[in-house]
Parts: structure tokens; C-alpha cells; sequence
């Protein structure tokens, strides 16, 4: 009986980096602000905007979105933009 040729199958694994988006408290703007702001700019249901907000609000800070840094960046600046403390953490 023939032995039966093992192939050899090389697979190649790509780790892909995922960044957070953080959402920092501050003293000055609502809660509607953020939500509304979260709405718009991270596509959130208006329930998980909610939700982060009373995250940031009471832990001090929240991931509000995760994703690659590329996907992230624009949706930092435009948190920023609106007067927001926000940052890209990897």
C-alpha cells in the first residue's frame, strides 16, 4: 500500500490591529450634546449613545467605538471638532 502524499498548506495569518475610540468626561457639555453628537458621528442608536454617555459620565471615560485607527480618525476630529475630548487608543 502507497503512503499518500501529505500536502504541505501554508496559511498565512494577518493579525489586524484594532483601535478604540475614547470618549473622555468633561464639565462642559449636556448629555444631549454627546448623545446627539454620538448619533451622528459614531452611528449609535440613540439608546447606546445614551448608554456611553452615563459611561463617561460616571467611569470617567468609555470606548465608544472600535475599529482600525483609518476608520477612527475622522470620527475623533469631527468629536473633536464638536467639543469633545476625545482619543484613538491601539
Amino acid at each position: 500500500m502507497k503512503e499518500k502524499e501529505k500536502e504541505s498548506t501554508e496559511v498565512e495569518v494577518i493579525e489586524l490591529k484594532e483601535s478604540a475610540l475614547i470618549l473622555y468626561n468633561d464639565d462642559f457639555n449636556t448629555f444631549e450634546h454627546v448623545i446627539s453628537c454620538l448619533v451622528r458621528i459614531c452611528k449609535h442608536t440613540p439608546e447606546a449613545a445614551e448608554q456611553c454617555a452615563y459611561i463617561v459620565h460616571y467611569k470617567g471615560k468609555c470606548a465608544v467605538k472600535h475599529g482600525s485607527y483609518e476608520e477612527l480618525e475622522p470620527r475623533c476630529t469631527a468629536l473633536l471638532d464638536q467639543g469633545l475630548s476625545a482619543t484613538i487608543e491601539s
